[in-house]
């Protein structure tokens, strides 16, 4: 299968009345198309730099970057806006772009549907549980029918264990839609759990160490909880600990 994601060489440098900030170095990797790719890496190592370039908020200072399809970014916080509803919160990039048209607004209302919102969609944000509002923010973030979809950290707001039912929502969403998924995170738990490959960053300036395929499949079924019960997720989570830099002086 082609790549839907092509890095090559990225570097990224930023200048600060210090001087010079090296980043990135050096960082490639490729993504197949229908694939979950976690980005893991010590805090600092440039993690919410690289979904920046690869949504083109950035340029980077060296390398080149091939996507093949439209970026949906979701950030840490779910940024609804509290005096719109629920439905008005997720047609809010329609009605910018001036897309909002009734082929958009039955695919809306099917994904509200799918994922348990349609009763919810009147109301207001501040009604919501935070697990909720996330499955709403990336429902807004699917709305504009994105091919691949950029997630920086997006249960890190979250307590413990809503953050192991709304990872396992969000996952059988990403895959239902077959959306090509780059998720940041600092939780090797979470990436092992979420994700089909895993890219382990190096400390900046950042280049990737090494990438993992990850294969933990339970009863011929994978979710991020069912993932976590399988005899291999020691191994990889091991694996995984003693390639990151943070215990390294």
């Amino acid at each position: 299968m082609s790549s839907i994601v092509d890095v090559k060489n990225i570097g990224m440098n930023f200048y600060t009345v210090d001087g010079e900030l090296k980043v990135l170095e050096n960082l490639s990797f490729s993504l197949e198309e229908g694939k979950i790719l976690a980005i893991l890496g010590p805090s600092g190592s440039g993690k919410s730099t690289l979904l920046n370039i690869l949504s083109n908020l950035l340029k980077p200072t060296a390398g080149d970057i091939n996507i093949k399809g439209k970026i949906g970014y979701m950030f840490q916080r779910d940024h609804l806006l509290e005096w719109r509803t629920i439905i008005d919160n997720i047609t809010i990039g329609l009605e910018i772009q001036k897309k909002l048209n009734d082929d958009a607004m039955e695919k809306i209302n099917k994904l509200l549907k799918n994922y348990g919102l349609w009763e919810f969609r009147n109301r207001y944000p501040r009604e919501l549980s935070g697990g909720m509002r996330q499955r709403v923010a990336l429902i807004r973030t699917l709305s504009v029918d994105p091919d691949i979809l950029l997630l920086d950290e997006p249960f890190s707001a979250l307590d413990y264990q809503t953050r192991l039912m709304v990872s396992d929502d969000i996952y059988k969403i990403i895959k239902n839609e077959n959306k090509t998924t780059i998720l940041v995170t600092h939780d090797i738990s979470e990436a092992i759990s979420m994700a089909d490959q895993v890219a382990v960053l190096s400390k900046r300036p950042a280049n990737i160490k090494n990438i993992y395929d990850i294969d933990l499949t339970v009863s011929n079924e994978k979710t991020p909880l069912l993932a976590r019960k399988a005899p291999e997720f020691k191994d990889y989570f091991d694996n995984l600990w003693r390639e990151l830099d943070v215990h390294e002086k």
